[in-house]
Parts: structure tokens; C-alpha cells; sequence
């Protein structure tokens, strides 16, 4: 079975295998900056977490909260993944940018004949939403 019975797994580690981040160096990234916290206090990627524990993340604007249900230690499919994680983040945090948005700006616009943007562009377009979003997010930092 590719779940295996363990007592305690590194965050990072978690985190990943149940795809919350991409990858486990972003989940570390995550952790290091403070947009991952365990029992409510900022958690290190060493943090060890085990079952019924509550992760609160901070991802792409939006603070997320799971309930650790099982511990896994490797990635597996989307389906394994999503019986090791109880999602307890409240819908109206999930929809506030959609409520925000809605009657405000129209989407992004490229000049027809721009061509889709470049690594470059792209880049600059993803670290301005990071820095924007990011300002506005609510969290204090632990010190």
C-alpha cells in the first residue's frame, strides 16, 4: 500500500504530499517566511505535525486552514492525497476575491498582436500579484 503507518511527519513534508505547494521547496519556502503555522504559532519546515493537528496556510492571498487526518510521508495521486487532509477553510474566505472583484475591473488585457507574455513577463505579472495580495493579508509576524 503506498500509505504507510507513521507517528509524525516533518511539515514541509506533509504539506507537500497532500499538495497543498507544488513542490516540497516552496512548502519549506512557506514555512520559513511564516505563512505556515501549527497550533496557531508560526511553524519551522523541521516542524513535526501528527494526526488531528490544525495547519493554517497563507497561499496566493487566501488563509487556508486543514486538519490533519493521516500522515504520509511521499506524494501520492490527488485521490490518496485528499483522504489525508479535512479542508476547514470557511467558503466566505475561499469566494472573497470573487466578491471583491465582481462589478470592478475588467481581466488582464494584452494589446492584440502582443503575443503571450514572455517567462520574463510572466514572472514580473506573478511577483506583482504575490506583493499586492500580500499586503493585504491580515497576518501579524511572530518575533
Amino acid at each position: 500500500m503506498l500509505l504507510r503507518e507513521v507517528n509524525k511527519v516533518r511539515l514541509d513534508k506533509w504539506l507537500w504530499s497532500v499538495r497543498v505547494f507544488k513542490s516540497r521547496s516552496m512548502a519549506t519556502d512557506a514555512c520559513k517566511s511564516g505563512k505556515v503555522k501549527l497550533a496557531s504559532q508560526t511553524a519551522k519546515a523541521s516542524s513535526m505535525v501528527s494526526e488531528g493537528q490544525v495547519v493554517e496556510v497563507k497561499k496566493n492571498g487566501f488563509n487556508l486552514t486543514f486538519r490533519v487526518i493521516r500522515l504520509i510521508e511521499k506524494r501520492v495521486s490527488a485521490s490518496l492525497a485528499s483522504t489525508c487532509i479535512e479542508d476547514l477553510t470557511p467558503s466566505e474566505e475561499l469566494t472573497k476575491y470573487k466578491d471583491w472583484f465582481t462589478g470592478k475591473a475588467s481581466p488582464e488585457f494584452r494589446d492584440r498582436g502582443d503575443g503571450r507574455p514572455t517567462k520574463k513577463e510572466r514572472r514580473e505579472i506573478d511577483e506583482f500579484k504575490v506583493v499586492y495580495l500580500d499586503d493585504e493579508d491580515g497576518w501579524e509576524e511572530d518575533e
